[in-house]
């Protein structure tokens, strides 16, 4: 199938998805969550892909959140569902059964993390920037992210970064225990 948010390629067993809204720093909108649901479970049944990576188009925003330019124009219905959405997508991608790496490039902000606390393994760039801001928009992660945040980093830290928004860059995040490894921009 043809994505207009994302792109997608199998090499030699492995599923290469990239977030591609480049003109939104890859923010995740409606859309996109349809799509990444979708793929994942296209992929889920592809015995051809044993592994998958998952990466953001560009240097600056591997996601840079959920495009909340669309989440304030729904109701509260609206809302509940387009959370729950966003629930099952990153539940797919934590529990499918073939291990997912989040390549971080740059900003992995709100549902961004999120979606990066999905995988089994992140990797980032020296350049990458983490955090929950959920909080500055007067709402706390409501996919996971909480939970997959605070098993990585203890309860304490992920309490610090999802009450106060702040962000953290790579070398604070692996100090912490949230990354498996830092690796320079250029690789």
């Amino acid at each position: 199938m043809a994505y207009q948010t994302l792109l997608y390629e199998k090499d030699n067993g492995i599923g290469i998805v990239t977030i591609n809204r480049p003109q939104a720093m890859n923010a995740l909108n409606d859309q996109a969550y349809d799509e990444l649901l979708q793929l994942f479970q296209e992929i889920e049944n592809d015995s051809e892909v044993r592994v998958v990576i998952i990466t953001g188009s560009g240097e600056k925003s591997f996601v840079a959140g959920t495009d909340i330019t669309n989440m304030a124009k729904l109701s509260a219905a609206e809302a509940r569902a387009f959370s729950s959405k966003l629930k099952r997508t990153y539940d797919l991608i934590w529990n499918i059964d073939k291990p997912v790496i989040a390549a971080v490039n740059g900003y992995a902000l709100g549902g961004g993390s999120e979606l990066a606390l999905s995988a089994d393994i992140i990797i980032a760039s020296e350049n990458a920037r983490f955090g929950q801001l959920e909080i500055n928009v007067g709402i706390i992660p409501g996919s996971g992210g909480t939970q997959r945040l605070q098993r990585l980093i203890g309860i304490n830290r992920a309490k610090e970064l999802i009450y106060t928004g702040d962000m953290i860059d790579a070398k604070k995040a692996y100090e912490m225990g949230m990354l498996n490894k830092v690796v320079p921009s250029a690789e």
